[in-house]
């Protein structure tokens, strides 16, 4: 091997040593959750009719009654009350998957691992003879692994956005947020002067550098159309675009690639299914359920389509925490429901919805069920299957994926009886004049050139988070969650809007005498970066009396110093 000079290992080993000096380590999360089983309302299954003569119902498309009491365990977020650290639980896998566990004697006692001591280094000391060896490998562009940042004893390397690689070390309990965020190049950059915290996660997720090469490396390698070619970049681009649909297939628990159809985002996804299902099935005098906490996104399609067909859109009600009312659910429901469609999590309360429960209930009237998980797939592992939905949407930018790309999950009885929605290249077999024949799914339903490099992007994100385990970043997220819930209830005239037992880490809140675009500028100045609005969903803000809210949420790469900083302006505001 070529002998590297002894100054270039030198400042590459200082660099490295400087890292380890100033790596974050707030924000490790006191404890990790290992899954809390759905449980439905008291005696909500004696309470759930059986409707004679469903083999008749008519809606073409009706399913089979349910088993009565088929409520399978789904994995939900932590209830922000319940963090007990003094139980010791079994060791958390690194997996994507649902973790199993033994119910608690006490429901509130499912967590405990000890946060790792401030000493835990982040960076291991590497020998001279290792140094360049890496140093070499990186001269010559060999392949390097990247870190996971997930708990174990081996040593990875992680490639740096700078082309330098840090040796790192994370940490065996909770995640190495400085390692973490030193994957996310637009962290290391000031605001106003002041480092930037990025507390705005539910309008946007940053993006890592491995979902950054891997467009640029699209684009400078693989660049092609797909389908349809016999040239090799032609082939390569349809090999890329189709392994990242099958990626999500697995990541979202589908049976098969073929459920899984790429689209713009959750709002296109939602429209495409409005737009074929809803146009097709509905009917005068038919109805549609939707919930206080939607996204106008989950609101809108349904009443251009509504209005087209005669239909009728009926809210379920929320309580003043903002759950959903389960009583007055199933009273809504009745043999006129033709979709029931949820957010999985609010946007703007952070409320998560028992849906795979709302989706049972729903079947039972031979409902057809879509949720939308734009706020959960970041913060919990989902199974499309054993929640019982016949759509499942999602945005890739709000998984650290690019914009405009997301996908859309259409059980696998629908994909005959659907029509397409757009029609043009890719999605037929065959067309003259007088008549076209379509492709099956999923190509039916993406006419015209995809976004084939965001669909490269989105896997690397969901490889990232994968190979991080949602388990270990909802844990995380959730230490955040408390901390921020905690210190913002204990500033006099603040109100959080929104306090389920069971969220993602999104809180919205006013601050009596101060406007909430007063207190996003405020927050602006001293580089913190959170949401003020009505984060399109006026419907939710305005059950509680207000038009606007302050809304920080919380990612992966987030740490406490962050949300003391917050804080601490908030504070200041509320003296004045």
């Amino acid at each position: 091997m070529e002998p590297f000079p002894a100054d270039l290992i030198a400042q590459i080993a200082t660099k490295l040593f400087r890292e380890s000096s100033h790596t974050p380590t707030t924000g490790v999360p006191a404890g990790v959750p290992h899954g809390v089983p759905a449980v439905a309302p008291d005696n909500i299954r004696e309470r759930l009719p059986t409707i004679p003569g469903m083999a008749s119902h008519p809606n073409p498309l009706a399913i089979p009654e349910a088993t009565h009491g088929s409520f399978p365990n789904v994995p939900h977020a932590v209830p922000v009350h319940s963090m007990n650290p003094s139980v010791a639980p079994s060791p958390m896998p690194g997996s994507m998957g649902s973790p199993t566990m033994q119910s608690p004697a006490n429901p509130t006692e499912l967590f405990g691992r000890a946060a790792p001591s401030a000493s835990t280094p982040a960076v291991r000391p590497m020998t001279q003879d290792g140094l360049q060896r890496f140093v070499h490998g990186v001269r010559h562009q060999t392949p390097v692994q990247r870190n996971d940042c997930l708990g174990g004893e081996a040593t990875r390397v992680r490639t740096r956005y700078d082309g330098i690689a840090a040796i790192s070390s994370p940490t065996s309990q909770g995640l190495d947020v400085g390692s973490i965020r030193n994957d996310f190049p637009i962290l290391n950059q000031r605001v106003h002067g002041q480092p930037l915290a990025w507390l705005d996660n539910a309008a946007t997720t940053q993006k890592p550098q491995v979902v950054i090469d891997a467009i640029s490396e699209f684009y400078a390698t693989d660049n092609s159309n797909i389908h349809r070619a016999a040239h090799t970049l032609a082939a390569r681009a349809t090999e890329a675009y189709e392994q990242a649909r099958t990626t999500v297939a697995k990541f979202l628990g589908a049976r098969s690639e073929k459920d899984i159809v790429f689209a713009r985002g959750t709002t296109e996804a939602i429209n495409l299914v409005a737009n074929t299902y809803g146009l097709r099935y509905l009917k005068k005098g038919d109805e549609i359920l939707l919930s206080m906490v939607e996204h106008h996104a989950n609101i809108v399609p349904w009443q251009m389509v509504a209005k087209r067909k005669g239909a009728e859109i009926k809210v379920i009600p929320v309580n003043d925490r903002g759950e959903i009312i389960m009583d007055e659910y199933l009273r809504l429901l009745n043999p006129k429901t033709r979709i029931v469609s949820l957010t999985h999590a609010s946007n703007s309360l952070g409320t998560i919805l028992p849906v795979a429960e709302m989706a049972h209930m729903a079947k039972r009237y031979g409902a057809r069920v879509l949720v939308d998980g734009a706020q959960s797939v970041s913060h919990m592992p989902v199974n499309v299957r054993s929640m019982g939905c016949d759509f499942f949407v999602f945005s890739g930018h709000k998984i650290f994926g690019p914009t405009g790309i997301g996908a859309l999950y259409i059980a696998e009885e629908l994909h005959d009886v659907l029509p397409p929605w757009q029609g043009g290249g890719n999605m037929i077999k065959n067309v003259t004049f007088e008549k076209t024949t379509y492709s099956e799914a999923p190509a039916k339903f993406e006419a015209g050139t995809p976004n084939i490099a965001d669909a490269v992007g989105l896997k690397a994100a969901l490889d990232y988070v994968s190979r991080i385990g949602l388990p270990n970043i909802a844990a995380h997220e959730h230490s955040l969650l408390e901390n921020a819930t905690q210190q913002l209830s204990a500033i006099p005239g603040l109100r959080i809007i929104g306090t389920a037992r069971e969220k993602v880490s999104v809180i919205s809140f006013v601050l009596e005498g101060h406007s909430t675009e007063e207190i996003g500028k405020a927050l602006d100045q001293a580089g913190i970066a959170v949401r003020s609005g009505h984060h399109c969903a006026q419907p939710s803000l305005r059950r509680f009396g207000v038009e606007t809210t302050v809304r920080p949420s919380f990612s992966l790469y987030n740490h406490a110093g962050e949300i003391d900083r917050m804080v601490d302006v908030v504070r200041s505001l509320a003296r004045k």
